[in-house]
């Protein structure tokens, strides 16, 4: 199994990141990474990440504060 972030703007539209995909080993792996970039990403112009685990959507948050 393979988990990756995918980002999006607001309105669904996918967001390449500068530094590429990531891929990661496990779901722990990915969240550490997304909590360690997620500023950045923002800053980037991304508005939602989404992790998948191979093609399977796990969840959705926003990178913005409520």
């Amino acid at each position: 199994m393979v988990w990756t972030w995918r980002y999006e703007k607001a309105d669904g539209t996918a967001v390449t990141p500068a530094g590429g995909q990531e891929e990661f080993a496990g779901q722990g792996d990915a969240e550490t990474w997304i909590g360690e970039t997620w500023k950045q990403l923002a800053e980037d112009g991304v508005d939602n990440a989404v992790l998948l685990e191979d093609d399977k959507v796990v969840y959705s948050m926003s990178l913005h504060g409520a």
